[in-house]
């Protein structure tokens, strides 16, 4: 199922929204346009727990590793990595910006990034693969929907086969359910960071009530 929009207005423009979207997007163009390596990008400025949690192995980028917790919340692996985040944070961080007012939106998005990229790191410190991905901090603002606007209305595409529908779910069911597809594929390996979904969400969840400003 995919998220399309929701009903639930807001009172001003999501301009740090709007602006987050454009840097992911706009990274992710210059390094498939780079003539640098797709791959070099990623080891570069990904997250790798190793050189993070050892100060004492060399990174591979220019920069010290813990700075590329932030660089990581920027990069993706793919279109379809890129797309599906910043699908999800258009739908639900304008509603979350509207109620955090924007400074403060942009201090919970990456406390929420950082978050997850800790989690991420406790489930595998020695792990070398570079974690990338916006995945932590949107995580983080799901929750934060969840909290302020359960009963919302989350217009959702359905198919099975030959059955194509939108359904406008609550807001309360979409992202329940959401979070226990990250449980349940929790510890299950691949090249998805569930822990890190799981860690964001959660700080989401601790962070919200402090930001809200009504």
């Amino acid at each position: 199922m995919i998220p399309l929009y929701d009903n639930n207005p807001t009172r001003r423009f999501p301009v740090v929204t709007v602006l987050l979207i454009a840097a992911n997007v706009a990274a992710f163009v210059y390094v498939l346009f780079s003539p640098a390596p797709f791959q070099q990008f990623i080891v570069r400025y990904g997250a790798v727990p190793a050189f993070i949690v050892q100060p004492g192995i060399p990174a591979h980028g220019p920069l010290p590793p813990g700075a590329t917790v932030f660089t990581a919340m920027f990069m993706h692996a793919g279109f379809f990595h890129l797309a599906g985040n910043m699908l999800f944070l258009w739908i639900f961080g304008n509603n979350v910006e509207d109620i955090q007012g924007r400074g403060p939106f942009v201090a919970f998005y990456l406390l929420c990034g950082v978050a997850a990229t800790a989690a991420h790191i406790y489930s595998d410190p020695f792990s070398a693969v570079p974690m990338v991905g916006a995945s932590g901090a949107v995580s983080g603002v799901l929750a934060a929907y969840l909290l302020a606007f359960p009963h919302a209305r989350v217009y959702t595409l359905f198919w099975f086969i030959i059955f194509v529908r939108v359904i406008p779910v609550p807001a309360v069911l979409f992202i329940g359910f959401w979070f226990l597809m990250q449980l349940l594929n929790a510890g299950g390996g691949g090249s998805v960071a569930w822990g890190a979904h799981i860690g964001g969400f959660v700080a989401g969840l601790l962070l919200a009530p402090l930001f809200r400003k009504y």
